[in-house]
């Protein structure tokens, strides 16, 4: 038992460690370090491209990455990213840093290799033997590990407690404002917060890399379980989040010794045991305090009353409902080109078959114009709903002989009976609990319910057959075009009706709407479940084109690249949905086709790099754009010409007149009514 306890404190203290991380950005910065397993990921695999690749010294290799690259990583990201998204909404701040944690893992790839590493050296020799405690074996690595949680954890609380650093990070704690009328510098002090986190981010990286392997996947992993202290540490406890740590650690290796090994039972419990904790943390919190709003009791009054003065809202202009003639059918002309593409490629089968991918990722990322782009919600298991889908239909047509299209239908029925659960669930929970819990019913379904023999069918999938009209590329990319154009114009619809007004409503303020009489719950609910539908319809069309439905295709942080790809596109417009789905099909074939390997990686690189330019657009491209072709045929109509250009060669904007303004509101989904409003 003692060596079982000993291994579970090594593995708490790595969460232990994380979850400081996170937790010191969150209260400092008001940021959840989602690109964490990407920044470990990132010095991890530099410390190993020093130290097993060119043969450095592990003190040696060790000292560079930490001391030098880690924090020189948080200090470059700093100046390109956290500090623009200090005090913008949560959905902005999330979206920026999935978006850079898309991007970090592939940046590191092309720079230092792509080779697979499943092992991984520690800050341990290679020669050390284990020695023993009271009989139990103990590697060098496992004390090393207790040695740095010590170090972090009395040298941290001395530094916070003792110090005039300290001192200036508890007062941007507790309140910005006040800190910087003392003379405090913000700027400087999250500047050093973001340094000190990237260097834990890659001591963690390099702790954990022998045990769970130099991945994305190891290193995401570790996030994910790192979240769990920290949600029930309720964001800001520091030493409520190790505690939690170390506990979690010692009950996932403990509980190993009572469950039989080898069997797909204790490989689906032992990464599950994170998820339980936070689902306990949450339903105690929920039972005590009835709701739990990361925003709660933040910030002093000052920091509240200027905060209007000091944020920018990233709004857009809200005319979408006044455009005339040619401007009205911009919207429209992207949609119109993509539709020929078939028609295009007919004689190439590769690209046609890419086309048709196209169409079907286009369904799918409707899915996010409606959640979070209509709802305003920032669900983060939308790709698992498009498993559910895929794995439904598969089994609807195989066991109950249902024709395939009925099946999809079906299978988008029973993801919005699940849409509709996980919305009634939330009602209560602030925007960023709610990507947490949606973070973790994804990877709940992921790790005990896709791998079922039934679904996973030893790895082959359940294969799929086309409908007999649309068995060719040809046909079916058409069909796929079909069931898009008519979800498009259900989701403009939606826009433009009762409960269209309702969404918009509660997205601009909750507490607004339940004193109009709005049922918030109602809304919620509404939107997750159309969300989850047409998440699995889209789900069946992607299983249709790989004619086969296979669970490890809807891999839950997979469905993170596809938020990043949709959000760089404009997660409110629907155009944008249709552009997002065909890039995210044919960039990776342009580039397989035209480009060295080794810049294989750059399509995921751009496509995050894309989601991380929210902090600074929140319209996204395809809004943007659209904004200044209305802008340019608006003065074409009047005879004024071109915009002239400004000093510094960028175009002058048009601007309306200020009484012909609609409301604004800031943040992801800012537009009033879309600024991509019909297909």
């Amino acid at each position: 038992m003692l060596q079982y306890v000993l291994a579970g404190l090594a593995l708490g203290s790595i969460y232990a460690i994380a979850s400081a991380s996170l937790v010191v950005t969150f209260v400092s910065a008001g940021v959840l370090n989602f690109a964490f397993g990407s920044m470990a990921y990132f010095v991890a695999r530099f410390y190993y491209f020093l130290n097993s690749q060119h043969g450095w010294p592990t003190d040696a290799a060790g000292a560079v990455s930490l001391l030098v690259v880690a924090p020189l990583l948080g200090i470059v990201l700093y100046g390109l990213l956290f500090r623009f998204i200090r005090g913008k909404p949560t959905l902005v701040k999330l979206v920026s840093m999935i978006g850079l944690s898309v991007a970090l893992p592939p940046v590191a790839d092309l720079t230092f290799g792509t080779q697979s590493i499943t092992s991984a050296p520690g800050l341990a020799s290679l020669s050390d033997q284990p020695f023993h405690f009271l009989g139990a074996p103990v590697t060098t690595n496992q004390v090393i590990t207790y040695g740095f949680l010590v170090v972090v954890v009395v040298l941290g609380t001395a530094v916070l407690r003792l110090t005039d650093v300290g001192l200036r990070v508890r007062a941007m704690v507790d309140s910005e404002a006040m800190a910087s009328l003392s003379g405090t510098n913000p700027g400087r002090v999250a500047l050093g917060v973001w340094a000190a986190s990237s260097t834990l981010a890659g001591l963690a990286g390099i702790l954990v890399a022998p045990t769970n392997g130099l991945t994305t996947t190891g290193m995401t992993t570790l996030m994910a379980a790192a979240f769990a202290a920290v949600v029930a540490a309720r964001l800001r406890s520091l030493p409520g989040a190790v505690g939690v740590s170390l506990l979690m650690g010692v009950v996932t290796d403990v509980i190993q010794k009572y469950l039989p090994p080898n069997s797909s039972f204790t490989a689906a419990i032992i990464p599950s045991i994170p998820f339980g904790f936070i689902l306990i943390a949450l339903i105690v919190y929920l039972i005590r305090s009835g709701s739990l709003d990361e925003d709660a009791g933040v910030a002093g009054p000052l920091d509240q009353a200027i905060k209007p003065a000091n944020q920018e809202s990233g709004a857009v202009s809200t005319d979408a409902g006044r455009r005339k003639g040619p401007a009205k059918a911009l919207p429209a002309i992207p949609v119109i080109v993509i539709a020929l593409f078939p028609l295009i490629f007919h004689g190439s089968p590769y690209w046609l078959g890419l086309v048709a991918l196209g169409f079907c990722y286009a369904i799918t990322f409707l899915t996010f114009t409606v959640v979070t782009g209509e709802g305003g919600m920032l669900w983060l298991s939308q790709i698992i709903f498009a498993g559910v889908g895929a794995l439904a239909t598969a089994q609807f047509v195989t066991l109950w002989h249902v024709p395939v299209l009925a099946a999809i239908f079906l299978g988008g029925v029973v993801a919005a009976l699940a849409g509709a659960i996980i919305g009634l669930l939330t009602i209560r929970l602030g925007d960023l609990y709610v990507a947490l819990v949606t973070l973790t019913f994804g990877l709940l379904i992921e790790t005990l319910v896709f791998p079922l023999n039934r679904f996973l069918k030893g790895g082959l999938g359940t294969p799929l057959q086309r409908p007999s009209f649309a068995t060719s590329d040809f046909a079916f990319s058409f069909l796929a075009l079909g069931v898009f154009v008519v979800f498009a114009l259900l989701t403009l619809n939606l826009r433009r009706s009762t409960t269209g007004l309702a969404l918009r409503a509660v997205r601009d303020s909750e507490a607004a709407s339940r004193t109009l009489g709005l049922s918030v719950l109602q809304v919620k609910v509404i939107v997750g479940s159309l969300a989850a539908f047409v998440a699995a319809v889209g789900g069946g069309f992607l299983a249709l084109d790989a004619l086969v439905a296979q669970p490890q295709s809807y891999a839950t942080f997979g469905g993170l690249v596809w938020l990043a790809v949709v959000v760089t596109m404009g997660v409110r417009s629907i155009t944008a949905a249709v552009l997002a789905g065909m890039a995210f099909a044919l960039m990776p074939g342009v580039f397989q086709t035209y480009v060295p390997t080794r810049f294989g990686e750059v399509p995921a690189i751009l496509f995050g790099l894309g989601a991380v330019g929210v902090a600074r657009n929140p319209e996204g491209v395809v809004a943007q754009n659209a904004q200044q072709l209305r802008a340019l045929v608006a003065r074409l109509r009047s005879g004024k010409g071109p915009a002239p250009a400004a000093i510094d060669g960028t175009q002058a904007v048009h601007r309306e007149d200020p009484t012909d303004r609609g409301e604004q509101r800031a943040g992801v989904g800012s537009t009033e009514t879309g600024v991509e409003a019909a297909p």
